[in-house]
């Protein structure tokens, strides 16, 4: 495993890796846990060179004091990176990304207005730059990304496509701590006591699958808002029931297609995302 910080150190070595075959691309924002590993795991059974981008992008944050306590480990995650592997570790500093200002506008329609893109103006448009600038540098046939970030996933489906980028995007499960809580990075800022209670996000979402058909959509979404602010924790920013693909919200249960449950929350000043399929 080689660490490198630039792109034309990065490049001089897949110049001669990617002779080898495909390479798989784990785009993270450092502050590892299993759940980034479980990817790079999945990564590495399926090419024979990995890189693992380690970089906190500055474009996709709407709230600059979340973009300052975002957690950075570079030295812990390389030790967790070590026996993977992974065969790349790209560490860029910001400057290095964005030598100058990115002013691209992408235009993802519904898939950006509703949920995170609803709460978070602009986090889509951050993400799409960073991701496509990963992908133009390092030229991945596979590029792993996790569940947990379910409508992220979806935009980032909806780039390749725009941009007609030749990457297979794989889709990982959710990998969760045995609580039940979704593994997030923002985890580690969680007090003790903070941590022992957003365990209840995924205590409703599991109730809440099972009483899919006892319950109206709109009588389900208000349960388990209702559910979870019970909890002084706890402050529920939003739960939708989306369509899977489309992520139209559901108005019936015997509407066509699968049903996902979309949520966010504010434990304390961390905020959490998970979600759940309903059927």
């Amino acid at each position: 495993m080689v660490l490198v910080k630039t792109i034309e150190e990065l490049q001089k070595h897949l110049k001669e890796l990617c002779k080898k075959g495909s390479v798989g691309l784990v785009p993270t924002m450092g502050a590892l846990h299993s759940g980034h590993l479980s990817l790079v795991e999945r990564a590495v059974s399926e090419n024979p060179t990995v890189v693992v981008s380690v970089f906190v992008n500055p474009t996709q944050f709407n709230d600059p004091d979340d973009l300052k306590r975002y957690p950075r480990t570079l030295e812990a995650d390389l030790k967790l990176l070590e026996p993977t592997g992974c065969t790349l570790v790209f560490a860029p500093e910001p400057s290095e990304i964005y030598p100058e200002p990115d002013t691209r506008k992408f235009d993802f329609g519904h898939f950006e207005q509703v949920m995170e893109g609803k709460h978070r103006p602009g986090h889509f448009n951050g993400v799409a730059q960073v991701v496509s600038k990963l992908f133009e540098i390092v030229k991945p046939n596979k590029a792993y990304f996790g569940q947990k970030d379910f409508q992220q996933l979806a935009i980032i489906n909806q780039m390749v496509k725009m941009l007609k980028m030749p990457v297979e995007v794989v889709a990982c499960p959710i990998i969760r701590e045995k609580s039940g809580l979704a593994m997030s990075s923002r985890n580690a800022l969680l007090t003790p006591e903070e941590r022992k209670n957003a365990v209840v996000i995924y205590e409703t979402l599991n109730k809440a699958r099972n009483l899919v058909g006892a319950k109206s959509v709109c009588d389900l979404e208000k349960w388990v808002v209702a559910n979870i602010n019970k909890n002084t924790f706890l402050d529920v920013e939003y739960f939708e029931v989306v369509d899977f693909e489309s992520l139209q919200h559901v108005c019936k249960w015997d509407d066509e297609g699968r049903k996902i449950g979309c949520i966010a929350v504010f434990c304390g000043k961390v905020r959490l995302i998970d979600n759940i399929v309903l059927n």
